[in-house]
């Protein structure tokens, strides 16, 4: 099978039938909610596969449940823990040798997501994987970052709204048609000069909250367990809106949150209280769907957080579940994240944007299909908007991000 061959209407619906029944299966098993192994086909075997690794699962997985499950599933989950416990030391060595030069030159960063987590102590041994490392730099600091990067072998590769990304000169690019992480795999650096998400036209500023008291040289982390976490649940909630969230993200929320008792919680409520947005409405879907597959959040935390979150999105997510808002979901969506909206003014000025792609949305396209068009979108990616328009209207059109570990998992070897 090509990388980039089409697949045929009857073989791509019953994809998007396997991943929804596979994601939701994988994410009861993460959560402790399945002991017995599904009677799936060899099919679905594959495709969950394919979903294990579009969610950044397969460590977890390989940990529990104990399945009696062909022997590739399971040959292929110890792999990708063994694949991922050695990618996670390359990442904190490169955070070592950053940390390192960042002291020498009087360089205060951040670490973030992941590393942040992994410092924590919320995850074993190849349990998560970390594909790039992400760093908050004050804005003034920017440049001098950037020199500190390239002194350890890194260009600028990319930037957007959101962050620059640096990517190693010495690194051999592995295979972006490979199923799932690779010891190997390149390692970026994504520099943040905020911590900030566009939900999807209102934007959610967290960055005043690590700026105080400043950090010193070198890397810190996040200066309190409440901005941790509220970082956690921004990011996923940024995630849900272009359907990116990914099952690890849920377990990030569910381990953050499973130890705070209500004064916990109430010290969170204080620590945004001064803030332009106190309510925390964005909070409430990432933490409903922790909690629907991990049952860790009090229900009096969940009740009043669903009060101060909009009425449209609050009764989307009674009932959506982690395939809705994720890889998993496998038709490209007009207007994914409009619930997201606080008024019809936003609802348009959102569905503007999506029918007219910004100058930077386009270049960014191209940049990403140029660069990995089996990831990034194939023949899909190189079509005008009008193009786009059209195809959709004619026929429902799957993600090629979706496709890429799909078909990685359909052309392995056995079952």
């Amino acid at each position: 099978m090509s990388a980039l061959e089409p697949l045929q209407p009857a073989v791509l619906s019953a994809v998007a039938t396997a991943l929804r029944a596979t994601t939701e299966a994988l994410a009861q098993a993460v959560g402790g909610g399945a002991t017995l192994a599904p009677d799936w086909s060899p099919f679905e075997w594959r495709i969950a596969l394919a979903s294990a690794a579009l969610h950044g699962a397969s460590g977890l997985l390989a940990g529990t449940p104990r399945w009696q499950a062909p022997q590739l599933w399971t040959d292929f989950l110890t792999q990708q823990r063994a694949a991922i416990a050695a990618h996670v030391s390359r990442g904190q060595e490169l955070l070592g040798q950053i940390d390192a030069a960042a002291r020498r030159t009087g360089l205060p960063l951040m670490a973030l997501k992941g590393s942040a987590l992994y410092a924590a102590g919320l995850y074993a041994s190849g349990e998560r994987p970390m594909a790039d490392l992400d760093l908050l730099v004050a804005e003034v600091d920017t440049e001098a970052c950037a020199r500190l990067l390239t002194a350890l072998g890194y260009e600028r590769a990319w930037t957007t709204w959101k962050h620059t990304v640096f990517e190693s000169r010495a690194q051999i690019a592995s295979d972006p048609r490979a199923l799932g992480e690779g010891a190997g795999h390149p390692l970026k650096v994504e520099v943040h000069t905020t911590l900030r998400e566009v939900l999807p036209v209102r934007a959610v500023d967290l960055t005043a909250l690590a700026r105080c008291p400043p950090p010193a040289p070198g890397i810190s982390t996040y200066p309190s367990d409440e901005l941790r976490l509220l970082h956690v649940l921004l990011h996923a909630a940024g995630a849900m809106i272009h359907r990116g969230l990914r099952l690890v993200h849920l377990v990030d929320i569910a381990r953050l949150v499973r130890p705070l008792t209500l004064p916990n919680w109430e010290r969170l409520f204080a620590t945004v209280k001064d803030t332009a947005d106190p309510s925390l409405w964005w909070t409430y879907p990432p933490l409903q769907l922790a909690d629907r597959y991990f049952n860790c959040v009090p229900a009096e935390i969940l009740a009043r957080l669903e009060r101060a979150c909009p009425w449209p999105l609050r009764r989307a997510y009674r009932r959506r579940r982690l395939t809705d808002v994720s890889l998993s979901a496998l038709w490209i969506s007009a207007f994914p994240g409009i619930e997201w909206s606080h008024s019809p003014m936003e609802m348009a000025t959102y569905a503007a944007r999506r029918l007219v792609p910004s100058r930077e949305t386009r270049g960014l396209r191209a940049t990403f299909a140029n660069a990995i068009p089996e990831v990034h979108g194939g023949s899909w990616s190189q079509t005008s908007q009008a193009q786009r328009m059209l195809r959709w209207l004619l026929q429902r059109q799957p993600r090629q991000e979706t496709l890429q570990p799909v078909r990685a998992a359909l052309a392995l070897p056995g079952l």
